[in-house]
């Protein structure tokens, strides 16, 4: 059981894409819901009319903006001031103690991903030991780059939604020699399609340009699994919706015609 997006070309034509085909669906949502994003760097910001119409759409709602949900996953910002792997300190000595929420969950998957425990040790930095491997031309297991999320020590409870939706990724080298790429396949276990996934894939593809060119490669493509997608139709009515999609189909052609 799954549904697969048509293969898109930047961030926002997946957006819409995937919110359209789940939309169609049965009770507007699915499982195993598959996006895939040929570049997963483009019609990536605010600049583009269609992630704008969103944003704002978000904004009016009193919801997330999109570069607020794209930072919990990287936060670009904080890597342009700093460098890497400056940016790793700061963010965990400046950022994180305001953020956070609780012990189990700040609410950045980024925490998660460069700070994940170890029994008896320091924290391990899961993204600058991905690019350290990626330097390392004595590394010869190049199908090992996988970041964990979900912590069964810290996630399972009794909330169906709340706390952490990004659960895996995992990420490949595809190509040879100088044409080497990196491919990432990113698992949610639950997606809320309207308020968090244009932030997501986003933020996802952040994350994958970041590693690819500390790493010394290409960047390729971007995958997702929703396990389960729902258009999160209990936070704004149908007709909003309706205009919502509509407004984004004309800022898209704006956006492609210019």
């Amino acid at each position: 059981m799954y549904l697969a997006v048509p293969s898109q070309p930047d961030c926002a034509s997946a957006w819409l894409a995937a919110v359209r085909l789940v939309d169609a669906q049965t009770g507007h949502h699915a499982h195993n819901v598959i996006i895939d994003v040929a570049d997963p760097t483009a019609r990536a910001n605010l600049a583009d009319p269609m992630v704008a119409r969103v944003d704002a759409f978000l904004s009016e709602h009193e919801k997330k903006p999109v570069e607020t949900v794209s930072n919990t996953i990287f936060p670009a910002g904080l890597y342009t001031r700093y460098g890497a792997p400056a940016f790793f300190d700061r963010f965990r000595d400046n950022v994180l103690p305001k953020v956070r929420r609780s012990e189990g969950w700040s609410g950045y998957y980024f925490e998660r991903m460069m700070q994940l425990p170890q029994v008896g040790g320091e924290p391990i930095n899961q993204i600058w030991d991905m690019v350290e491997r990626l330097r390392n031309p004595n590394v010869r297991a190049l199908n090992k780059f996988e970041l964990s999320v979900f912590d069964p020590a810290r996630d399972v409870n009794d909330s169906p939604y709340g706390g952490q939706c990004l659960s895996f990724a995992s990420l490949k080298l595809v190509g040879k020699g100088d044409a080497r790429r990196l491919a990432m396949t990113a698992m949610y276990r639950n997606h809320f399609y309207i308020e968090k996934l244009l932030g997501n894939i986003i933020g996802l593809g952040r994350l994958l340009a970041f590693i690819a060119k500390e790493g010394g490669v290409g960047v390729g493509p971007l995958t997702i699994v929703s396990t389960h997608a729902e258009i999160d139709m209990s936070k704004w009515d149908r007709e909003e919706l309706k205009t919502l999609l509509a407004k984004c189909d004309q800022a898209s052609a704006q956006s492609l015609a210019a």
